[in-house]
């Protein structure tokens, strides 16, 4: 079926509730519906209740099942919207406009912002190559927007209280990031060893944690304190798309708890590393993402974690 194009298409595309079932259903089942208890083709449409019934285990299911839509009760017409919206807006899109456009509380809106974050996550079977650039950024509240009791202690601390982001991006391609505890060699140099494909060339910044990579790649180092750029030796692509992250964070989101960082990052992430698309092309790409994925709400607030 073919997407709408743009904001306002959408918004009527998906007002039609059996229109936005069918789309849905096409994307979650691009061979036809399937049963998600027995996995039994063809099962029945009961179409007063807009579920399928399945003809060989006989239980209901809805199209939500086994999404990160899940025994949710907001429709898909405002689910389909902010999927577009976090999909397409370059600097992402707050819980308390979602609210307003939407017509939920903005605890719901947040939460269906986090649950649409989980479809943004890449889980690549392949490795960055070529020229790569690493680098770390410290992300945290800004000490001129603290109260001026707090704003000389934060100052005092540098990057105390601040979350470190660590990310590597190929030239020309995509981008992964993590959030780590430490910036010591064993951590960041274990995300370059899962990531970037032995043989590189790796560009980075003068940090001692770095020291070793020319065992298996070739390293070229730039001190930011002579030099931001020697020819092709520069992390400028990096230091880059962390700016996209704080713009989006400080000028949207405003506060984003350390716990949830590494979602946020996701999310610039996927505009990042799906950029060439169009915004139609980007907005199916997360409907293909949507089935085999949950998150609960204890899972997001930490209710379900165990120690």
């Amino acid at each position: 079926m073919e997407a709408p194009k743009t904001l306002l298409e959408a918004i009527r595309f998906f007002s039609d509730p059996d229109r936005a079932l069918q789309f849905f259903a096409a994307y979650r089942w691009p061979n036809g519906a399937e049963c998600p208890f027995c996995a039994a083709k063809e099962p029945m449409f009961l179409a007063t209740r807009r579920i399928w019934k399945c003809r060989k285990c006989r239980k209901q299911f809805s199209a939500k099942m086994g999404t990160i839509f899940n025994e949710s009760p907001i429709g898909l017409d405002k689910w389909m919207t902010a999927a577009w919206l976090i999909a397409n807006c370059k600097n992402g899109v707050s819980s308390h406009e979602i609210a307003r456009d939407l017509g939920v509380t903005q605890k719901t809106a947040w939460f269906m912002l986090q649950r649409l974050r989980t479809a943004l996550q890449d889980n690549p079977d392949t490795k960055l190559s070529g020229e790569v650039e690493v680098d770390e950024s410290f992300i945290g509240g800004k000490a001129r927007n603290m109260h001026s009791a707090k704003r000389k202690a934060r100052m005092a601390e540098g990057h105390k209280g601040k979350v470190i982001a660590f990310g590597m991006v190929e030239r020309g391609g995509k981008v992964r990031t993590a959030v780590v505890d430490r910036r010591r060699k064993r951590d960041l140099q274990s995300h370059i060893g899962r990531n970037v494909e032995v043989g590189s060339a790796i560009f980075s910044d003068e940090l001692l944690s770095y020291e070793g990579l020319s065992e298996n790649f070739k390293h070229a180092v730039i001190n930011h304190a002579v030099e931001y750029a020697r020819q092709n030796v520069h992390t400028n692509t990096m230091e880059n798309f962390w700016s996209l992250v704080k713009r989006q964070i400080h000028g949207t989101y405003i506060s984003v708890e350390p716990f949830h960082l590494f979602r946020y990052l996701d999310e610039q992430g996927f505009r990042y590393n799906h950029r060439e698309m169009t915004d139609s092309e980007r907005f199916k790409h997360v409907c293909r993402r949507i089935a085999g994925r949950r998150l609960t709400w204890d899972e997001l607030t930490g209710k379900g974690a165990t120690v």
